[in-house]
């Protein structure tokens, strides 16, 4: 007998939904022989002879009607998946239509307004930067300077009668503003003579106040003046730490290297690695060969392999750095000593100038710096630097009157620009905030 056990679905039928079809009604079976052969009695009943189907049989057969597959009731049809999702968790999102629905009517969009058509406006030709002159720096250098002392000078005498109070809180005001007792003293006379108990504008009490200031300042506005028959003339950088010494070599080398002199750099400042690298930058600037040694390398030793070498090259001029020091540290002002006694082993001339660099924020323990450095290393000239960062820099009219040492240059900012030869009455008009002397 045929095996007439329904086929079981598979894994994808039952994926699907499909039920297990019904079998096709088996043919009767028939034995090889044409001729039928009677079935073996059964115990239990007659025998039933079987008909035998006729010879075209096969061709009487009626078809099966076809199978249509349906669905699961447990699984609605419009949940069927792709076999590939199968087992994802596909789950409605809210506002969102189903995707595969049937086409959606566009959304309708505004028309886009034309727009105006603009002109580009031409493009203004860019203004050459013009540099500014020596006396534009000057002024807008010191103007946190000359600010403090016009407010706290000139605002005594507005609408006020020239008395013994004024003058006393006027003598208080430059005191404070780092002029010195002795020129606070001078300038106080200055404005009292033949005008007490009279009322005095704010214009001429600057106008007096820069007189005096150009009159202390006069005698030690002096240039540095390179004698071209001492070769190398050296000059020898001395000041505390952070005054700006390495920066002020170079500049001076700039500018020494514009008046057609041959120039040599010295990195004495063994103990700052930061210092050696820094003239190096400022060697390859300018144009100048520097002589330098590991840090930590003994500054004299230095000093004078930097002279041989000068004198060998032919230099005119020959810049030394030293190390930054503080002037209450014996030890080091020791060793700057030293180093002046290794260049007079060399020259016994030699430095031909110390120049001490001097930072204008340092108010008057500038006073003491000039004095300790002065007996150390013979100072021969000072540098005012970074006026521009101060409201101190009437430090330098105190400093020339009580020591009376040559003022070289003052500094106002960190261009090569911004620092100049020393001229009192510029220096004088600018601290006392007046306009350009014609």
């Amino acid at each position: 007998m045929a095996d007439t056990k329904p086929d079981k679905p598979g894994f994808l039928s039952r994926l699907f939904g499909r039920k297990a079809e019904a079998p096709a009604p088996a043919a009767p079976e028939t034995p090889p022989s044409e001729t039928p052969q009677p079935e073996t009695p059964q115990a239990g009943g007659s025998p039933e002879a079987m008909p035998s189907p006729p010879a075209n049989a096969a061709d009487d057969l009626i078809p099966a009607p076809s199978t249509v597959t349906q669905a699961s009731p447990d699984i609605p049809v419009e949940e069927k998946v792709a076999p590939e999702l199968a087992g994802a968790d596909l789950q409605p999102v809210e506002g969102r239509e189903p995707e595969g629905g049937g086409p959606t009517e566009p959304m309708p969009r505004p028309a886009p307004e034309p727009m105006a058509e603009v002109a580009p406006e031409p493009e203004a030709p860019a203004a050459p930067t013009e540099k500014q002159s020596w006396w534009q720096r000057l002024t807008h250098g010191m103007r946190r300077t000359s600010s403090s002392l016009s407010e706290s000078v000139t605002g005594l005498f507005t609408k006020r009668k020239l008395d013994a109070a004024t003058l006393e809180e006027l003598e208080d005001a430059l005191v404070q503003a780092d002029l010195g007792v002795e020129t606070a003293l001078r300038i106080t006379e200055a404005i009292s003579a033949g005008r007490y108990d009279k009322e005095i504008s704010p214009q001429e009490v600057k106008t007096i106040l820069a007189g005096e200031v150009e009159k202390t300042l006069q005698p030690v506005a002096q240039p540095l003046a390179i004698d071209r028959s001492r070769k190398p003339f050296v000059i020898l950088m001395v000041g505390v730490n952070g005054a700006g010494k390495t920066t002020t070599i170079g500049k001076l080398s700039q500018k020494f290297r514009a008046q057609g002199l041959k120039v040599m750099l010295a990195a004495g400042d063994t103990f700052r690695a930061a210092a050696i690298e820094q003239l190096k930058v400022w060697g390859e600037r300018v144009g100048a060969p520097v002589i330098a040694r590991a840090q930590g390398s003994d500054a004299a030793g230095l000093a004078y392999d930097a002279l041989e070498a000068a004198r060998e090259e032919g230099s005119d001029v020959l810049l030394i750095d030293t190390a930054g020091r503080l002037q209450n540290k014996a030890g080091l002002m020791a060793e700057l000593e030293k180093i002046v006694r290794v260049i007079r082993k060399f020259d016994e001339n030699a430095p031909h100038a110390t120049l001490l660099v001097l930072d204008a924020t340092v108010g008057q323990n500038a006073v003491s710096q000039v004095e300790l450095f002065r007996k150390t290393a013979d100072v021969t000239g000072l540098v005012m630097t970074k006026l521009d960062g101060t409201a101190r820099g009437g430090i330098l009219v105190a400093l020339a009157a009580k020591f009376g040492l040559p003022v070289h240059f003052i500094g106002v900012g960190e261009g090569v620009d911004d620092l100049e030869p020393f001229a009192a009455k510029d220096f004088a008009r600018a601290i006392a905030g007046l306009d350009e002397a014609a």
